[in-house]
């Protein structure tokens, strides 16, 4: 009997198979490369990409938010998708916190490489970092602190989180202005936490100063002709449904007539069909109605004729926070008006903003409901604007509801790799060594703020450990002088909720890329020939 020797094929031609150190290789490489991408965007003064689509008339964005460049690049790296996968879940989840949950990975597999290469177990490696994000979360909620029961102490934290949050984006120039502006946002909403209430508008034109907040609800939309420019006790309906049936239908159907005049006919017979559609609609008492889709010119003027504001073609997303700011709902069918919820707003009226229109809807039934109009030169500056808004805005609601806070500048970073140490020396055993790699790690990131800068890292890290060592565990990194600082007098605050969900999603995301050991790619898809073309 004889056996052959040739490889025995057990996948489709064309699938591809990467075997335990290949495939961990190509995982660190892979993760690490995309850690290496956005880590000079961390901290004050981490600095900006350009993000060019191909598509899309070439549209260019300048940013340094994590989550951002990483949903912009297309990685091919299965490794490198988790990284991409978690920052965007750590915007989703918290906000804020896109880049330093991908840097803290990747500080990890680094870690985990060397580690490696001495001959340690990847699960020797993964069971002493559990161990080790178990001491650090510990250490962490150990420090962080709760001012939720005093107003004014809170309000002071929410203002030193807003501006730690701000200082690493584009609006650190107005950081107390944005701050100030994005906390009175927050407070609005008494609690409730849903961003859903607060508008961003951005409008180009004057200068990132000249953003404010305005009471209400902006809608960027157009009163039609000869409609009432001003209301008062609006009781609103908010529709979707098609008003541009006053013509008829010529290309969609075949209509056979055998004169002019029945064409007239059945136009006059589609005129009516929309007007017995107006007259429903004004059976529900309202004075405003506003349509998601297009109202054509004769159903306006039908509205007009009975002094109702009728505005079209407010974009879903308008439609939809105005019904939940207005206590509205949205109807497409008005055939009980006894049924139909009708929103309410004290006043509905015209407002300039640069050289636009929009209407002001103010007192309306949601009180927290407001709008932010951004300023700005380019369309760049203000997509990037909205985006630091909106992660400052993420942050402080997520503190609203856990109200716990822990300081910034590196100095949690510090405090949580320094009680990871004293358990590494306490720990007999590989692990104590992979417990030692993960505080290297975590000591990484004060390093890389640093070095964003252009100052002495190894100096300044040096200093904070040993303070840390000393128990001054409120010495972090003070980014204005460039040397060590008391970061609770500096006010250097950030949420816990954030700085917990880094620990934790990083930590996780390198123990799943440490755990690989065999990379299998599907083989393409053949494309066969379309035989119905023949």
């Amino acid at each position: 009997m004889q056996v052959s020797l040739n490889p025995v094929q057990i996948f489709k031609y064309g699938a591809e198979e990467e075997k335990s150190e290949t495939a961990r290789m190509s995982s660190f490489v892979g993760a690490i490369a995309i850690g290496d991408l956005v880590k000079s965007t961390l901290g004050p003064k981490g600095m900006d990409k350009i993000l060019q689509s191909s598509s899309n008339n070439d549209t260019v964005q300048v940013t340094n938010d994590g989550a951002t460049i990483l949903k912009a690049i297309g990685v091919d790296n299965p490794a490198a998708k988790v990284l991409v996968d978690i920052s965007k879940v750590q915007d989703d989840e918290v906000g804020d916190g896109t880049t330093s949950v991908v840097v803290l990975a990747c500080e990890l597999l680094k870690e985990a490489e060397s580690l490696v290469g001495q001959k340690l177990h990847p699960q020797t490696i993964v069971s002493g970092w559990r161990k080790a994000v178990d001491e650090a979360r510990r250490a962490l909620t150990e420090s962080a602190l709760d001012n939720g029961n005093d107003p004014e102490k809170f309000q002071e934290d929410l203002m030193n989180i807003a501006r730690t949050t701000l200082s690493s984006k584009i609006l650190t120039q107005h950081k107390d202005y944005f701050s100030t502006l994005a906390v009175n946002a927050v407070l609005r909403l008494k609690g409730s936490g849903n961003l859903d209430a607060i508008q961003i508008i951005k409008k180009l034109g004057g200068n990132l100063r000249d953003s404010y907040l305005e009471e209400g609800f902006l809608l960027d939309k157009k009163i039609g002709v000869n409609q009432p420019k001003r209301v008062e006790n609006a009781k609103i309906l908010v529709a979707n449904t098609p008003m541009d049936a006053d013509k008829i239908k010529v290309f969609g159907s075949r209509v056979r007539v055998d004169a002019v005049s029945k064409v007239a006919e059945l136009e006059l017979a589609e005129k009516e069909k929309m007007k017995d559609k107006v007259e429903k609609i004004l059976k529900h008492g309202c004075n405003v109605f506003i349509n998601r889709q297009l109202i054509y010119n004769y159903p306006e003027q039908l509205f007009a004729d009975a002094g109702v504001m009728a505005i079209e073609h407010a974009d879903f997303e308008g439609v939809e926070r105005l019904a939940l700011v207005t206590g509205a709902e949205i109807v497409s069918t008005f055939d009980c008006p006894e049924k139909t919820k009708l929103g309410q707003c004290a006043v509905i009226e015209e407002v300039m903003i640069g050289e636009d229109k929009l209407l002001r809807f103010s007192g309306v039934k949601l009180g927290e409901a407001c709008s932010i109009v951004l300023r700005g030169a380019t369309q760049q500056i203000l997509d990037e604007a909205e985006r630091s808004l909106h992660d400052a805005l993420c942050v402080l609601s997520q503190t609203v509801k856990e109200t716990r806070t822990v300081f910034g500048g590196g100095c949690s970073e510090m405090l949580m790799a320094e009680a990871v140490s004293q358990l590494a020396a306490r720990t007999p055993g590989k692990e104590a060594i992979a417990m030692e790699a993960f505080a290297r790690a975590l000591r990484m990131l004060p390093t890389i703020i640093a070095d964003n800068a252009g100052y002495d890292s190894a100096e300044l890290i040096a200093q904070m450990r040993a303070a840390h060592a000393q128990g001054k565990h409120t010495i972090g990194l003070d980014m204005v002088r460039g040397e060590v600082g008391d970061v609770a007098e500096l006010g250097i605050t950030e949420s816990f909720q954030v700085k917990r969900q880094v620990l934790v999603s990083g930590a996780e995301a390198a123990e799943m890329i440490m755990r690989v050991d065999n990379i299998i790619k599907a083989a393409p898809r053949q494309r066969v020939p379309d035989d119905r073309c023949h």
